[in-house]
């Protein structure tokens, strides 16, 4: 299943967003040939690199072949000197190679090139297609690698090949596992945020964002003492952390964060060398009175989220295109944190300054396409916090994102000193709540701003006159001795109702919510489609008044959907 999902986005997204890259340093004095034996090894260890998805032009593959023979390619690079930066430059060609999509029907996965001085290996940079390969695989790939190098004898591989892992996601248990999985995430796409950052500032993305690296022994030290103090392992606390910041700096009542790394703690599939990149979303309600509550409530909901990771994608994102089309909105994966301290050999990087010395230490890396808003990955909790964070710059100024990280090691030092109130937040990280305007206003657990939703559905109509008036969050008005339950009966839930002025274009409520929800993913922050379309013939005198628009006749009225909302 992992291997379907990264296939689904290997044919349709930029390859630079969905191949990865990995550098691993050559001892010095290690003879290429040497290099060559050690990466021919781990082809012949593991299927996963020998393995093809034959299929049509125009199709997606159903099968895996691995092949029992063949050859792959070492492009040596060799220079006189490398540059002053050499594990930088060394990066640069990694994630050089990763442009261009990879064959998967007849190419070897990964794209290495040996960079080597005077003849003798410094480097090996690599890219790799995602289909055979995650992070969490090319540590394992990066750790034997040097152990081979080093003379040492590899035990059998205990995991699961990619072919057995097939098998038991096939299975009647499996199926069934699958199965939960989407019901769980039908919860949450159904009822959680659809876009973490619904703010004004939200609409500005340019997809690139620039690598922002923390390394505190601070941080390190706070997160020891608070996951002591609590009686939660350090992940838990760190990630409720996370998500107590997240939320904060959103002004969300729920941190939605997807947790890639989550279905890689089974020992069968821990060391895999295949891809295992399918996400648990966790969900974490944020509305507790303080850090100690939270990281309490954090424990349950990530091991809910852990048993809900295996999933097959194709019904995954069918589900969600219901989902999201009936409740009029677009979900976006907008956090992932992706916490791969715990796994074998992870991926520290190379980069000169990667020293374990600094109490708080925070440096810029070079941009990359994020297909996401903010994205962290935590490479190692002791003996210092290091943390890498890709923050939208739409969203983040370079001195927010650093604001944003000082300030999680803020909290975690907090908390390691005693509970911390869950209000507190700006006064303890430094970190602000999104601004937003006057008009925006939750609805249906998502931030909805009603000049933007009128401006999109204007668009979605071919700019016929709309007409959006919020429903629903007046004034509660006297009872005159009705009863609370009857007062809840007749009174819808809050929600939008749009008018529209048609003229004399033929339109019905559900093209309206059609056009609308095809809209929706490019049409900016803010955006849920109305609970009501209102059809008029002509707009009032005064358009900008709702009771206008009440008093006109109706030519029709309905929801759009399928059914009532």
């Amino acid at each position: 299943m992992g291997q379907a999902n990264m296939i689904r986005c290997i044919l349709r997204d930029d390859p630079t967003h969905i191949n990865i890259h990995d550098v691993w340093p050559v001892p010095e004095g290690t003879a290429p040939e040497a290099v060559v034996d050690a990466l021919r090894t781990l082809t012949l260890r593991y299927e996963g690199l020998r393995t093809t998805f034959p299929h049509a032009p125009g199709t997606a593959p159903v099968e895996q072949v691995v092949a029992a023979e063949g050859t792959f390619t070492v492009t040596v690079l060799d220079h006189d000197e490398l540059p002053g930066e050499p594990a930088r430059y060394a990066e640069s060609v990694a994630r050089a190679a990763r442009a261009g999509r990879f064959a998967l029907e007849r190419e070897f996965p990964l794209r290495i090139s040996l960079l080597t001085v005077g003849g003798l290996p410094a480097y090996a940079a690599l890219a790799c297609s995602h289909a055979v390969a995650d992070g969490s695989a090319m540590a394992v790939l990066r750790e034997e690698f040097l152990d081979l190098l080093a003379g040492k004898e590899l035990p059998e591989p205990a995991a699961s090949s990619p072919i057995d892992l097939a098998a038991e996601e096939n299975s009647p248990a499996g199926l069934r596992k699958s199965a939960a999985s989407l019901r769980y995430w039908e919860r949450i796409i159904g009822s959680g945020p659809q876009e973490m950052f619904a703010e004004p500032r939200g609409a500005g993305a340019d997809g690139r964002a620039r690598q922002l690296t923390l390394r505190s022994r601070r941080g390190a030290r706070a997160l020891a003492e608070a996951s002591r103090r609590t009686g939660n392992p350090e992940a838990t606390v760190l990630l409720a952390a996370w998500c107590a910041l997240v939320a904060h700096r959103t002004g969300q009542d729920a941190c939605v964060t997807a947790v890639p790394t989550s279905n890689r703690f089974h020992p069968r599939i821990a060391r895999s060398v295949t891809t295992a990149a399918q996400d648990a979303l966790l969900c974490l309600d944020v509305r507790v009175p303080s850090f100690d509550a939270l990281v309490a409530r954090t424990w349950g909901a990530v091991l809910n989220a852990y048993r809900h990771s295996q999933f097959d994608s194709v019904r995954l994102w069918e589900m969600i295109g219901r989902v999201t089309a009936e409740r009029g909105s677009h979900f976006g994966r907008d956090v992932v944190f992706n916490d791969v301290s715990a796994l074998p050999a992870a991926l520290l990087g190379t980069a000169p300054e990667a020293r374990d010395d600094a109490e708080l230490e925070l440096s810029w890396g070079p941009a990359q396409a994020l297909p996401t808003r903010l994205l962290a990955f935590t490479y190692q909790t002791a003996p210092q916090l290091h943390i890498s964070l890709w923050a939208d710059p739409a969203l983040f100024t370079p001195e927010e994102a650093e604001g944003f990280l000082s300030g999680l090691v803020l909290l975690l030092e907090a908390a390691a000193a005693g509970d911390v109130p869950m209000d507190a937040l700006t006064g303890v990280t430094g970190v602000r709540t999104a601004e937003r305007g006057p008009d925006w206003l939750r609805l249906d657990g998502c931030w909805v701003s009603p000049a933007a939703v009128r401006d999109a559905l204007g668009r979605a109509v071919g700019g016929l006159p709309v007409h959006v008036e919020v429903t629903g969050v007046t004034e509660e008005p006297e009872r005159d001795g009705a009863t609370e339950a009857e007062d809840t009966a007749a009174t819808p839930p809050p929600g939008l109702t749009a008018y529209i002025a048609c003229g004399d274009t033929p339109l019905t409520p559900a093209e309206a919510h059609r056009a609308l929800t095809a809209l929706i993913p490019t049409a900016g922050s803010g955006v849920l489609a109305p609970r009501r379309y209102v059809l008029v013939t002509d707009p009032p005198a005064d358009p900008d008044r709702s009771d206008a628009w009440r008093r006109l006749k109706t030519i029709e009225e309905g929801t759009g959907r399928s059914r009532q909302v």
